[in-house]
């Protein structure tokens, strides 16, 4: 997805060794997609947390009755993960791929150097749209390496007492996925059932953070209800989970990012420069983001950049 409220968003994460303790941190509210699109809440990033690991972006759409309208649009730098609660999305990029994802299913398209795609729902009527966009960063070595698109119809899932868990990207305990990411991630789709309580075995060296989907779940102490992100730094090797209604949460994980990243509208890169050159080739129509098919010469414009150089934003947690 792309960013339309970006225009006057700019962010530079740096790595941090302040990664202990707890916090929550509240969604915002942003338009995505028009004046007939969707609504979205954002809880990454954060002006005192821009990432999670490699997780630097979480937009949860949740509405009853919409049209998702997202034309081409850029990305460097990054991958999106799409994942589908309700309804189904057609997914077109400028790698070749047109296909819909929907629910339990997952796409990832890495970006590499320049991707274009567009998101739309099926058919004309407004309908359920109800999922998650999150975006992975993606390390300096393979920052510019060609893009690329998977999808996984079928993925693994972890199971503890009440527990239940389907392992996005990463591995949660004994459980892997197939999905490619760079860095050292987790992200799960989780299940709690009625009076559960469980005990789940995670890396140290993660950071983590939950955001509750329905009902609500005591984590580590902390009660979860939702809407916010739950940030827990590193040190854990296990977290607690509990429910007397039962809940549905995502858990998303990983190593502290060990680089220094400017993030501005749909570009992650190391510098204001990287972020304008991407901005001036995707204006003039450059071949590095390709085409999309079937759109013909509609796409959404950047933003114009903010008549200041992009400046550090650092992390307070």
């Amino acid at each position: 997805m792309t960013r339309l409220d970006a225009g006057s968003e700019t962010e530079l994460c740096h790595a941090s060794d302040d990664t202990a303790g707890t916090r929550l941190l509240q969604s915002r509210e942003v338009p995505l997609g028009g004046v007939r699109g969707l609504k979205v809440h954002r809880t990454l990033p954060q002006r005192e947390l821009p990432m999670i690991g490699a997780w630097c972006f979480l937009d949860r759409f949740d509405e009853d009755d919409a049209v998702m309208r997202v034309l081409p649009h850029p990305h460097t730098g990054l991958q999106t993960v799409t994942w589908p609660l309700e309804g189904d999305i057609r997914h077109r990029d400028s790698v070749g791929s047109d296909v819909t994802v929907r629910p339990g299913e997952l796409n990832i398209m890495t970006s590499g150097y320049g991707v274009s795609h567009s998101e739309f729902s099926l058919g004309e009527q407004t309908a359920p749209m109800h999922g998650l966009q999150l975006w992975v960063a993606l390390p300096r070595d393979v920052a510019d390496t060609d893009p690329a698109f998977e999808q996984h119809t079928e993925l693994p899932v972890y199971e503890a007492g009440g527990l239940r868990a389907t392992v996005l990207v990463g591995a949660l305990g004994d459980v892997d996925s197939p999905a490619l990411v760079h860095t050292p991630l987790l992200g799960a789709d989780v299940t709690l059932r009625p009076d559960a309580r469980v005990s789940v075995p995670v890396d140290p060296d993660f950071e983590h953070g939950v955001l509750v989907l329905s009902g609500s779940v005591t984590v580590g102490g902390t009660e979860l209800e939702s809407g916010p992100l739950l940030y827990l730094g590193t040190g854990r090797d296990h977290i607690e989970f509990d429910s007397l209604a039962g809940a549905r949460f995502i858990l998303l994980g990983g190593v502290p990012f060990g680089e220094e990243l400017v993030m501005w509208w749909n570009f992650v890169a190391r510098s204001h420069e990287e972020i304008a050159s991407a901005r001036e080739d995707w204006e003039r129509g450059a071949e590095r983001f390709g085409t999309v098919a079937g759109h013909g010469a509609d796409r959404i414009p950047a933003p114009p950049l903010p008549n200041v150089r992009l400046t550090p934003r650092r992390r307070a947690l």
